[in-house]
């Protein structure tokens, strides 16, 4: 079975963008519900075993709507986590270069981030991604992600999911993404992707299920 991970850090870690109880619902009632319908409707499918991932790639060739859905939410989620941080730095290194080289500056990757999300319609999902050693920009729409894309590397995500934002911001999801970006963008954890899709390293995978 598909474990709930933990949070990498305390509910309250990610004040005042997102608060500890926006975290409590967001993490333990939404993430754990995708992971419970995963795990129904596994239970009795031998053939949908191994690690997440696979079967979110197996679901969306196989047309399997609803697994699909519910294991992208959960996997999604669980790097979401990971996209976040209290403690902000600034990238630097390999991916600062790539950053500059491919939107002339943090700060203008900054704005095509936030016009990309705030822009996006309906429930989904804002990325970071890398395809090879050039960055993108990308959204997708509800329990959508990218790793079902050939040679794409996420580096970062940010929710755009109202359940994400609205007890701390209303509907102000521009308010949002602009605190999430100056503040909670977990870079530490991006260099690490981005040094994956280099080759280097392994990218970040949704913990393995249970026997």
């Amino acid at each position: 079975m598909f474990q709930l991970p933990d949070l990498p850090y305390p509910y309250e870690a990610l004040e005042p963008t997102i608060s500890a109880a926006t975290m409590r619902l967001h993490h333990d009632k939404h993430h754990a519900r995708y992971v419970a319908v995963v795990n129904e409707l596994v239970a009795n499918n031998p053939a949908a075993r191994g690690p997440l991932e696979a079967l979110v790639k197996q679901a969306a060739i196989d047309g399997q709507r609803k697994l699909f859905n519910n294991a992208g939410q959960a996997w999604n989620h669980g790097f979401f986590w990971q996209s976040m941080t209290g403690e902000y730095r600034a990238p630097s290194g390999a991916l600062l270069d790539a950053i500059v080289a491919a939107f002339g500056s943090l700060a203008a990757l900054g704005s095509k981030f936030k016009e990309e999300g705030g822009g996006h319609f309906g429930s989904g999902w804002v990325w970071l991604v890398a395809k090879g050693s050039a960055l993108a920009v990308t959204t997708t729409h509800d329990g959508e992600g990218v790793i079902t894309e050939p040679g794409v590397t996420p580096l970062l995500v940010c929710d755009l999911w109202e359940h994400a934002y609205y007890l701390d911001h209303q509907n102000d999801r521009a308010g949002f993404l602009t605190g999430w970006w100056d503040r909670l963008a977990n870079w530490s954890f991006a260099e690490q992707q981005y040094a994956a899709a280099a080759g280097a390293g392994s990218a970040w995978t949704y913990p393995a299920p249970n026997a």
